[in-house]
């Protein structure tokens, strides 16, 4: 998967990702951050990539995706887990 950095400072990310599934989820987990002040995907038109932009304060960007990415792996491994279970 590519990810394609367009800003980047201490407070604020902007990312190019592959598609608007991901955007989607890591926007839903960045909102559940406090030290996330604003996060939203655009695309400009359906043939282009999501871009992500995120605003942080107390913690910077790259912290607040990171946390975001660990916690969505955890809970997909516990859907896992919960699935191998009705087997």
């Amino acid at each position: 998967m590519e990810i394609k950095i367009l800003k980047d400072s201490k407070n604020e990310i902007k990312l190019e990702l592959e598609n608007i599934t991901l955007a989607e989820i890591l926007r839903i987990c960045l909102n559940k951050n406090k030290n996330v002040d604003f996060v939203a995907w655009k695309r400009e038109h359906p043939t282009r990539k999501p871009v992500l932009l995120v605003k942080t304060k107390n913690q910077t960007a790259k912290k607040a995706i990171k946390d975001a990415i660990s916690f969505i792996i955890k809970d997909l491994d516990k859907i896992e887990a919960d699935f191998k279970k009705l087997k």
